[in-house]
């Protein structure tokens, strides 16, 4: 009975603390919006990019979002989330600049990596910088959060990038009482995160709260997957390198994070719907990006992408 008690009264403070969330990220937007020129979503099609639309919507309502979405496109995407994608900017009616990192591959300013763990994610940041100076963007407005990584865990929510879009956590400025200075040099960019402050399960109890649509893969469901190194990955999936004696098995699997196919592992779990996925994320113990390899190639891996360029 205290259990249930306790549990009832950490649920209500929840519900207390994502209003504040979201009033706090309103304010983020709307001074995105009066300190730069060229602001842009970056859209992934993932839980947070999706909720980052929403509280545009918000933000800015009655009228349009007033900057258009970007999506940087491995071509690993997994389908489910590019056929979101498109359904949402068709819905909403807003701009959806989409830029392939294949087309870099072709030109040869990037390698494709090869071999068992190969993923693009790394070779989207010279696409996204590419956009960026095509489009003169000097606001790109992402959805990380401080929970996800230590490195996220340093980000200001208006993070200073250089010429060259790399991130230096010692150059930062202080955000001290909500004050948020945009102020940049000719060359610079800023990149802002509004739910920088949510944790994984603000998200989801906000999406649920908002009955805010979502892409099919975030729920449990049946698909053809095999084990390696304690991970579950999708053998539906052609970009996904597979060894022959790795067996497919049928599993009852979700994904907490929509990553590139190749480098994004599955869970086992039975939360068919948004009410039981807030309780699996209530009940884990393990953040959202356990399940993403190239977070695991060395203890820095995240900052030292950043330190590149990556959002």
């Amino acid at each position: 009975m205290w259990f249930a008690y306790l549990k009832d009264m950490i649920m209500n403070q929840r519900t207390i603390q994502v209003d504040a969330l979201e009033s706090e990220a309103i304010y983020i937007f709307r001074e995105v919006v009066a300190q730069f020129e060229k602001p842009v979503l970056l859209f992934s099609g993932g839980k947070d990019s999706i909720t980052l639309v929403r509280l545009a919507q918000k933000a800015f309502f009655p009228a349009k979002i007033p900057f258009p979405l970007m999506h940087i496109d491995t071509g690993h995407n997994f389908p489910e989330t590019i056929e979101f994608r498109d359904k949402l900017v068709e819905e909403l009616g807003v701009e959806l600049i989409v830029r392939d990192v294949q087309d870099n591959i072709d030109s040869g300013r990037v390698k494709e990596e090869t071999g068992r763990y190969a993923s693009r994610n790394m070779l989207q940041t010279e696409t996204l910088l590419d956009a960026i100076e095509e489009f003169s963007f000097d606001a790109c407005i992402g959805g990380a959060r401080r929970d996800e990584e230590k490195a996220r865990a340093k980000e200001r929510i208006f993070s200073v990038r250089d010429d060259f879009g790399q991130w230096d956590e010692k150059n930062q400025r202080p955000e001290v009482f909500d004050m948020l200075n945009g102020r940049i040099d000719l060359g610079q960019n800023v990149r802002v995160f509004p739910i920088s402050n949510w944790t994984e399960l603000d998200v989801w109890s906000y999406i649920k709260n908002e009955n805010i649509e979502i892409p099919s893969i975030y729920f449990a469901h049946k698909r053809k997957t095999f084990f390696r190194d304690g991970f579950i990955w999708s053998a539906d999936d052609a970009v996904v390198y597979r060894d022959e004696e790795e067996q497919v098995v049928e599993r009852m699997v979700r994904f907490r994070t929509v990553g590139d196919m190749s480098c994004t592992a599955a869970v086992l779990s039975d939360a068919v719907d948004i009410a039981k996925v807030v309780e699996e994320i209530r009940d884990s113990s393990i953040s959202e990006r356990g399940a993403r390899i190239d977070d695991k190639r060395s203890e820095a891996a995240m900052e030292k992408r950043k330190q590149q360029g990556y959002f």
